[in-house]
Formats: C-alpha cells, structure tokens, sequence
C-alpha cells in the first residue's frame, strides 16, 4: 500500500483483530496470561493510531479529524485509550472483552467500508477554518468514546452474574459493594464481616465513573459547539439534525446519571439505560452523518 496513513490504519486493525479473540479466550478462563497479551496489543494499536493521526496530521496541514474516515480513526484511537486507563482502574479480561469490539469497528468500518474519496485528505471548507475545531470536535470525540466504553462496561453488567441478586450496599460514587454482609456471633460479641466484591460491581463502578467523565466532556463539547456556531453562522442552536441528537444524547446520559444519584438505581437498571445511549450515539455519529442530513454531515448516503 503505497499510502502510510491507509497502512498504519489496518496495522492497528489487525492487532485488535488479534487482540479480540485472545481476551474472550482470558475472560473462559482458559489462558490467564492472554490478558497482558492482549493489553500489549491494544497498546500498540493505539501507538499505531497515534503515528497514523500525526502523520495525517503533517501531511494535510490541519488536525485530523475533518471527514468521517480520521475521525472514526480518532474514535478508535480515543476509545483504545479509555480502555487503556480503565484496565489500570481493574486489570480483569472481562474490560478488553468488552470495549476491543468499539475500537475494532470504528476501523473495520473506517478502513473498508468508506470509499476511497473519504479516505483521502482534502483541504478544509471555510466553516472548518477555525481553533474551535480542535476544541470543538475532538472534545466531542473524546467524550463519545468514554461514553462508549462506559456503555459497553454496562452491557457487560447485564451478562454477568445472571443468576445471583445484585445488591449494592455503597453509594453510586462510592467505590465498592458488597453482595450481602454477614453477621456472626464469637464469645458474645457481634461481629460484620463483609463480602467480596463481586464481577458486576466492579463493573457497574466502572461504568459509572466512564460514563460520569464523558458526559462531562459531552458538555462542554456542546457548549463550545454553540459558541462555534454562532462565529460561522450566527445562530448559538439551529436544531440541526446532528445537534438535536447530540442533544438527545446528553439527555440520555443525564437521565443514566440522574437514577443513579438520585434515585439510587445501580447495577442492572442503569445498565439499560446506558445501552440506549449507546444506540442514540450510533445514530447520532454515524446514522445522521452518512444520511447527508443537516450541517454535519459527510453526505455518503444522500449527500453529495
């Protein structure tokens, strides 16, 4: 392949391709030294991301993530990172098992569903010509793939653990569980010996805080977003169609966010929830973008 950007993609394609298979093997418990295999690999692939992004970046003369084709690379890149940093949080196979398959989409799709004209560099539009796209579209970005990782987290929740009760006994914020404490009497004195923390747990925690940090980043990169639009065309909030899903989207996660603090819900509840957001941001970033619709979009589908 005579393009390295193209190149560099399908290398870290092919280590998560790799990857994936070898950390459901370490979540049936057949290979238990897989899953520092598997994180080296993830690592790499998001090296590998990161030297594609740079050089896309030398060579076009603006940030990488202009068309759909680098952000989907800068996607994968973010949510390879996040899964990075949650696996220090909990070194478990049952991470890479869950988020390996968002990175790996976002540059199966990136790599061989695009054509070949957005794959290519292209000089940016005027509306593009700004600071706040770094600001703006990689906050964004960012936050879409805490989101996703913290989504995916969840859905793990739903398949783990089945077939046992799942109490938390510590608050949404706090950083542990227990199944059930256990009282036990010794010379008279009553004694509270606690549980240990079961799979689910960790995982709802996870999610939890992922999900807590991207939607953070999420509003900010709305409200940079609105600045941006009123510089380029003068209107803080059009309800475009791209901005009433983002828009949608926040809503969904504050809605996650609201059961959990407020009413208390942990563990499979807010799992479901976490699931929708995770199609509204599928619709959101990909379904409004290919459709050529609104402002946004990349026009593939529809558009021109």
């Amino acid at each position: 392949m005579n393009d390295p950007v193209l190149a560099l993609g399908l290398l870290a394609f092919g280590l998560l391709l790799v990857a994936l298979p070898l950390a459901f093997w370490s979540v049936s418990g057949q290979a238990t030294r897989s899953v520092t295999v598997v994180r080296l690999l993830v690592a790499a692939a998001n090296l590998s991301l990161t030297a594609q992004l740079t050089l896309r970046w030398w060579e076009s003369g603006h940030f990488p993530i202009s068309n759909l084709y680098e952000s989907l690379c800068f996607l994968a890149w973010a949510c390879t990172l996040t899964q990075l940093l949650v696996e220090r949080s909990w070194p478990s196979p049952l991470v890479p098992a869950a988020a390996t398959p968002m990175g790996l989409g976002c540059l199966a799709f990136a790599s061989f569903a695009l054509p070949d004209r957005l794959q290519q560099a292209a000089p940016l539009v005027p509306a593009l010509r700004s600071s706040w796209l770094v600001m703006h579209v990689s906050v964004i970005m960012v936050s879409y793939a805490a989101l996703l990782v913290g989504s995916l987290l969840s859905l793990a929740v739903l398949f783990t653990d089945r077939d046992q009760a799942l109490q938390l006994r510590s608050s949404s914020i706090g950083s542990g569980g227990f199944r059930q404490a256990k009282l036990a009497t010794s010379g008279g004195d009553l004694q509270l010996s606690s549980v240990a923390i079961g799979i689910n747990e960790q995982l709802d925690s996870l999610s939890y805080r992922t999900i807590t940090v991207g939607f953070l980043l999420l509003s900010v990169g709305l409200v940079s977003g609105a600045v941006w639009a009123n510089e380029a065309w003068g209107s803080w909030w059009s309800w475009d169609p791209k901005e009433t899903w983002a828009l949608i989207c926040w809503l969904v996660y504050a809605a996650y966010l609201h059961t959990r603090l407020s009413r208390g819900w942990q563990g499979r509840r807010p799992a479901l929830v976490a699931v929708a957001g995770l199609v509204v941001i599928v619709v959101c970033y990909i379904g409004v973008n290919l459709l050529g619709i609104g402002l946004h979009s990349y026009g593939w589908f529809l558009g021109a």
